[in-house]
């Protein structure tokens, strides 16, 4: 059985379910799904397959992970001017530092 590298975790399990729960928490912060679509760059169809769970690899997030996911989706709902990018990669580092997500990752230096 071939191992998956942790980019290829990272690229098809955890950077989905970030943008999904992005797209979740702007939607309960009370934008649609177009904004959230906007938002995110993304096709509002994307949104629609975040929210149904049939797009994002479900990750359960523990609360720091949440609070931060949080914090992005208030900023964007509210247009705070942010670098979305640095963003979601800094969650996507955090969550590799509590080891959440994928095992392989730590200590990538990434």
């Amino acid at each position: 059985m071939m191992m998956k590298l942790p980019c290829q975790v990272i690229v098809w399990d955890v950077l989905p379910a970030i943008r999904a729960a992005i797209a979740e928490e702007l939607i309960r912060c009370g934008s649609t799904q177009q904004e959230a679509a906007e938002f995110l760059d993304c096709a509002p169809s994307a949104i629609s397959q975040y929210l149904s769970g049939k797009r994002g690899y479900r990750i359960v997030f523990e609360d720091e992970i949440r609070s931060l996911i949080r914090e992005l989706a208030t900023d964007l709902h509210n247009g705070r001017e942010i670098d979305l990018v640095s963003r979601i990669c800094s969650i996507c580092v955090k969550l590799r530092e509590g080891d959440q997500a994928c095992g392989s990752c730590e200590g990538d230096g990434v």
